[in-house]
């Protein structure tokens, strides 16, 4: 059974590098883990000149690469308003987990990533959804469990305990 969990915070919190130390602490347990990253910029995949940017800078709505060791689909909006997170979603195949950075609007389950030193605010008094807070600092008056940000264990047991089942992610996404 997939199960979901985002990991949210303000830029600068730690979130990719976080994530990169996370997926293979899960592994090691025995999970398959799949990401969905969002960006709030625009962004590229694919390089100038290869086959697959030409199809898409062509006009082609969606492009799949395919070789021996991966594929990829690019899906190309053309002004079509930007995806919801329950959508992205449904496009994954079934795995342990899916871990969601960003996103940290929505209302799944989260853990929130803050470090001090960004001088940013909390986000957990405004978000219902934050299930636990890792940071370098505890949190001066939350009563959601807080694990230190150098506790990769303790961080993998919080995603186990904390993750709630794809349908009621899309459930919650969709109220």
């Amino acid at each position: 059974m997939t199960r979901v969990l985002g990991l949210a915070g303000w830029s600068g919190a730690g979130k990719t590098t976080l994530l990169t130390r996370l997926i293979p602490a899960l592994r090691e347990k025995g999970h398959s883990v799949s990401t969905l990253k969002h960006a709030h910029h625009s962004f590229d995949i694919d390089k100038p000149g290869k086959d697959s940017h030409r199809h898409r800078e062509a006009g082609a709505g969606e492009v799949l690469i395919a070789s021996g060791s991966r594929w990829a689909l690019m899906h190309e909006l053309r002004g079509a308003p930007e995806p919801r997170l329950g959508e992205l979603l449904h496009r994954f195949s079934p795995v342990d987990f899916i871990l969601v950075e960003g996103f940290k609007r929505d209302p799944h389950v989260k853990i929130e990533i803050h470090r001090s030193a960004n001088g940013k605010p909390w986000l957990y008094p405004d978000d219902a959804s934050i299930g636990a807070i890792v940071s370098d600092v505890p949190p001066t008056s939350a009563s959601l469990p807080f694990v230190d940000l150098d506790d990769l264990p303790g961080i993998a047991n919080l995603v186990v305990d904390l993750a709630w089942p794809l349908d009621r992610t899309l459930a919650a996404l969709s109220a």
